[in-house]
């Protein structure tokens, strides 16, 4: 029986986390399991965090079965062509109580080397920030490894990283080898490839509750670390009902729609298209006069072989695709 297709949610996949807290919950209506919970994957393809529908005719079903059915009708012709039948990114919401480990992420070609993985290229949307809250990005002047490892050492390796104030909205672009840390007080979006190779360098001297650290990975990050200034916020415009471009990376391409009323979306079938909402309620609204309605913390997948349809609602969507 062919598998009839539609805008997909699937079940959050909730992550324990150090540094976690309860906003995922206050502000995205997501069950959490504890008061110290950091992440919501949303889509994911990783190997033991596989997601499963939550709505419609399809619930249930994993996300590697709907595509092992009919990869180009879900993930597009050209996804296909280059991905074959792997689902090429992962969907997430981050809730920083405490700040994030000093870190960092290898290209592909070291990540395939060491990891057979891929690289980890990712982007942050920022969707609530406390008063004063930052993100560390980049040196603050072009750095080496021996200056980097003296500052290890020394335990001041932050006095030389970039600190950023953030608000609502602002985006950032994290290429790969780029030292980057979520400070507290942040709840973001985060689009990135399928990947979950993090290399930690640095973080506060903390212990958990037997005393024990973190493991750090000094070693692997020195070959993979960007020594030199980078500017990762990218500015947008923010037209009402049009897809405003943020990122465009070979990886993914990432819109900002202020939807206000009714946007027409006409798509060519080459890849699946992921909405993500940070504020507000929408819908999508099929040719058929099928409409599926969503909400703020909703993260919405439409296959590649839905070409045509609207958006209708009062919202602020992440539009995202693979170009």
């Amino acid at each position: 029986m062919e598998t009839v297709l539609y805008p997909l949610v699937f079940k959050p996949i909730l992550k324990e986390r150090i540094w976690g807290g309860t906003k995922l919950k206050s502000q995205l209506n997501k069950e959490i399991p504890s008061s110290a919970t950091g992440e919501s994957w949303e889509i994911s393809t990783v190997p033991g965090a596989v997601s499963v529908v939550a709505n419609g005719d399809l619930a249930g079903i994993s996300i590697n079965d709907l595509i092992a059915k009919d990869a180009i009708a879900f993930l597009g012709k050209k996804v296909h062509a280059r991905y074959g039948a792997e689902f090429p990114l992962l969907f997430k919401f981050l809730d920083a109580k405490e700040d994030l480990s000093i870190q960092l992420h290898p290209n592909d070609e070291l990540a395939q080397k060491r990891h057979n993985s891929f690289g980890k290229t990712e982007m942050w949307y920022i969707m609530q920030a406390d008063l004063d809250a930052r993100i560390i990005v980049g040196f603050k002047e072009k750095s080496s490894p021996d200056e980097y490892l003296v500052h290890l050492e020394n335990k001041t390796l932050p006095k030389i990283l970039k600190e950023i104030p953030v608000k609502p909205g602002d985006v950032f672009f994290l290429e790969t080898g780029t030292i980057h840390a979520i400070g507290a007080g942040i709840m973001l979006a985060e689009i990135q490839q399928t990947s979950d190779i993090t290399y930690r360098i640095y973080d506060w001297d903390r212990v958990d509750d037997a005393g024990n650290s973190r493991e750090l990975h000094i070693d692997l990050a020195l070959e993979a670390i960007n020594y030199n200034v980078v500017n990762a916020k990218k500015r947008y415009q923010q037209k009402p009902n049009e897809s405003n471009g943020v990122v465009q990376c070979e990886y993914f391409t990432t819109k900002v729609i202020p939807l206000d009323g009714t946007m027409l979306c006409t798509k060519n079938g080459d890849s699946f298209t992921v909405y993500v909402c940070t504020e507000g309620e929408f819908s999508i609204v099929m040719d058929s006069l099928q409409s599926y309605s969503f909400r703020k913390g909703d993260t919405v997948l439409v296959p590649a072989s839905i070409t045509d349809f609207k958006l209708v609602g009062k919202a602020t969507l992440l539009e995202i695709y693979i170009s």
